[in-house]
């Protein structure tokens, strides 16, 4: 699947128009690594049209991509229903046994709805679909099933046969859980160590409307939790606490309550509040339509701190970025944690980062972007790069050069990491997979065409020596990230690996990543092809830099 929609933003009759430099580079690279690397055995097409064709119905990305190039061993069904959809809403077919024949021939092995179970003996009756494309499909479908166990006879008696809900709300599992949601807690912001708080702060106010959730804590397409640990009854286990939600829900249409949350701010050591967003706002089927907090959560948060007796924490649960600027630059609010959708152990969890009983060692999965940003990039607009020709600032770190509330990659501890670069090469002479290949390989852009080069042996050692220099035991996730040579390449930099080791205070442990350099230090031109530039590429590890010259191995053409 390469496109995801939110619906709301554009219904179902959504042509996605992408270029092949940003398939290639950017959309298609995390679905082929996980049927590459991670050996998934499904995948999903999805509603929308890529280019003018519906991705169910698409044979160059379904059987060609998907199932010839990357090796898919298993099957391909359709998002709910987008068989229909491409037939009743986009109008692709003229008839609907036409759907059916174009998905399966395009490679679709199930369909999630009724309507290949409707359409698909007229297809074949009708001429449009021969019975071997049925059979190819049913055969990678059941191949899956075999392989599950499903045609081994009794269930009872099979391995898996007799798990139940004992087998789920295990000691164990429901520590994993809390181990979980403290991994994920991204520490934003914490001026002059406000955090971890101290049990001299004895009493804590507890405001916001998610101060006391439970199912906002899993987001959606959660399972059944074994019990919820909120926010507040967390933070109780270490203090006294005072609770006022000052809005009554995330929407916070009034300010009605914020006097009573004022109040118990003003009484307390320590001010603990809980906002940010919840699936009323962010949904499948329900897309925001801005960065900002809802309604008068900002004059809530603005009021509180300025009425806190005691230090202001800011907890923020959300799926996506917020543009919490005020915040960030108000010297009230000594700190900022993000938690996400948390989990069932959510409210445990944030109350152990808060007060230190846990070292937060989370980073942003995402850029969060200011406000403004939206009003320079349309949702349906799927280009990366910038193009200031129109006053686009690009998508994502790699391409975005603009102003950001918080960075992708952001995320603080409770104490201090140093890097030392012990290992990594100064330079690559990349050989050939043939003399033939010599002649086109640099001519584009002095760079060297991928699938000209001998890829398997290049590989990059980095070891780095990680050492905490705090007074903590601390999580730590190294980040390496590579910026290609100047020129046409666009991309500022990208994340190439990242490795997470545990460091007790005062204590050094060495890091060894592997970065092949086909795979991380290519690049895309604007015709798909992935190319090695040759030059010097940066690599980025923390506070380190260090430049590797790429250069192709003319000494192995000589001999």
């Amino acid at each position: 699947m390469i496109l995801i929609i939110g619906m709301e933003w554009i219904g179902f009759h959504f042509n996605a128009r992408v270029s092949k430099q940003d398939l290639e580079d950017t959309f298609n690279v995390p679905f082929k690594s996980c049927v590459v690397e991670g050996k998934v055995a499904s995948v999903m097409c999805s509603y929308n049209q890529v280019n003018g064709k519906p991705t169910c119905a698409d044979p160059y990305l379904l059987k060609n991509t998907i199932r010839g190039d990357w090796r898919l061993n298993g099957y391909i069904v359709s998002d709910c229903d987008s068989v229909g959809v491409l037939y009743e809403n986009q109008h692709y077919t003229a008839t609907p046994e036409e759907a059916a024949a174009a998905t399966i021939r395009a490679g679709l092995d199930l369909d999630c709805g009724p309507f290949l179970a409707i359409h698909t003996e007229n297809a074949v009756k009708g001429g449009l679909l021969n019975e071997e494309d049925v059979n190819m499909a049913l055969a990678n479908t059941i191949t899956v099933q075999m392989r599950l166990g499903l045609f081994d006879g009794e269930p009872s008696a099979q391995p898996f046969g007799n798990l139940g809900p004992r087998d789920v709300c295990t000691p164990a599992h429901q520590q994993l859980a809390l181990q979980a949601a403290h991994q994920g807690i991204v520490l934003l912001q914490n001026r002059g160590r406000t955090l971890p708080l101290s049990r001299t702060h004895r009493t804590v106010a507890v405001i916001g409307p998610n101060a006391d959730v439970t199912e906002t804590m899993i987001g959606n397409y959660a399972g059944v939790p074994c019990g919820y640990t909120t926010p507040l009854q967390g933070i109780s286990r270490y203090a006294k606490t005072t609770h006022q939600s000052g809005c009554i829900d995330v929407a916070c249409n009034g300010n009605q309550q914020f006097g009573m949350a004022e109040a118990a701010a003003s009484q307390a050591d320590a001010t603990v509040l809980v906002m940010g967003l919840d699936q009323s706002i962010e949904a499948e089927f329900r897309d925001r339509q801005e960065l900002l907090l809802p309604g008068y959560q900002q004059e809530l948060i603005s009021r509180v701190a300025m009425a806190s007796r005691g230090p202001t924490i800011l907890v923020l649960m959300s799926g996506g970025p917020v543009d919490v600027l005020f915040a960030k630059n108000d010297p009230r609010i000594g700190a900022i944690l993000w938690a996400g959708y948390p989990g069932q152990a959510g409210g445990a969890a944030i109350a152990d980062v808060l007060f230190g009983t846990a070292n937060p060692g989370g980073k942003l999965p995402m850029t969060w972007y200011p406000q403004d940003y939206l009003a320079k990039v349309p949702m349906t607009d799927m280009g990366m790069r910038a193009d200031p020709s129109r006053g686009y600032p690009g998508r994502t770190y790699r391409f975005y050069k603009g102003p950001v509330v918080f960075p992708f990659g952001h995320g603080m501890s409770y104490t201090t990491f140093a890097h030392t670069l012990v290992q990594a090469p100064q330079e690559v002479a990349v050989p050939f997979t043939s003399l033939r290949a010599l002649p086109n390989a640099t001519s584009a852009s002095n760079s060297i065409r991928v699938s000209h080069a001998k890829c398997e042996p290049l590989v990059l050692g980095i070891h780095i020596d990680v050492k905490n220099t705090g007074d903590m035991d601390g999580t730590h996730t190294l980040l390496v990230f590579s910026s290609p040579p100047q020129g046409k390449w666009s991309a500022n930099k990208q994340l190439i690996g990242f490795e997470k080791v545990h460091l007790v205070a005062g204590s050094k442990k060495r890091v060894k990543i592997a970065i092949p350099v086909c795979k991380h230090l290519s690049v895309v031109d604007r015709f798909g092809i992935r190319r090695l530039p040759i030059g010097k590429h940066d690599l980025h590890i923390g506070d380190l830099k260090h430049s590797i010259s790429l250069r192709p191995n003319l000494e192995e053409i000589k001999s």
